[in-house]
């Protein structure tokens, strides 16, 4: 599935990619505070720190600043994961450290995270299918390192189980985010992380523990 074009009535490169980046950060702070509907684009051209015209210079519509933030949010999650995630070890400690890894990101960007998580519904037709393709291949990752796992008899599992487990660390990770205004009190992310790992081994491993 191809990426959604963005038009833009300027042509320089490097200062669409810098101004729509200023839009992605102003836009994920209003969001956060107003939601995306009740957000008015003079509000998203206000935080950004450019004027109505200048916003309209760069996109054309309201929903093609909802649909660069999340493609944005997911770029960064996924560049991220790809430094850390190491998919050859195939043992019990990578999907440990894969899990760690990924909560980590996720409490570094869980302003981000939790945009996506209320707005993502508000996607047009023709976004949503991209950006849920994107959700899938992060989702993808932890299956590869879970299947290491299955592949060196670490774990003993069926296809099934492993994408079930795989969206559920995902599900764990956003988590965090979504439901900070709870865990966050009770919880560092070490305790967080470490109690969703025993979860998850404990799970998939059963009384062999």
């Amino acid at each position: 599935m191809t990426k959604r074009e963005v038009l833009a009535s300027v042509k320089d490169e490097k200062l669409i990619q810098k101004r729509r980046d200023q839009m992605i950060k102003g836009a994920v702070k209003l969001f956060i505070k107003k939601g995306f509907h009740r957000s008015t684009t003079r509000e998203i051209a206000k935080a950004a720190g450019f004027s109505i015209g200048t916003l309209y210079e760069y996109i054309r519509t309201k929903e093609d600043v909802l649909y660069l933030v999340c493609d944005s949010i997911y770029d960064q999650v996924q560049q991220r994961m790809q430094q850390v995630i190491d998919t050859d070890r195939g043992n019990l400690e990578s999907l440990r450290d894969a899990v760690t890894a990924y909560f980590k990101v996720m409490d570094e960007m869980q302003d981000e995270v939790l945009v996506m998580y209320q707005e993502a519904k508000s996607l047009t037709k023709d976004a949503l299918p991209y950006v849920l393709k994107k959700e899938f291949e992060m989702v993808g990752m932890f299956q590869t390192v879970i299947k290491g796992c299955v592949h060196n008899k670490e774990l003993s599992l069926s296809e099934r189980e492993i994408e079930f487990i795989a969206h559920n660390i995902f599900v764990q990770g956003q988590m965090w985010a979504f439901r900070r205004w709870f865990f966050q009190k009770m919880y560092t992310l070490e305790e967080y992380t470490e109690l969703q790992i025993k979860q998850l081994i404990f799970g998939v491993k059963g009384k062999e523990m």
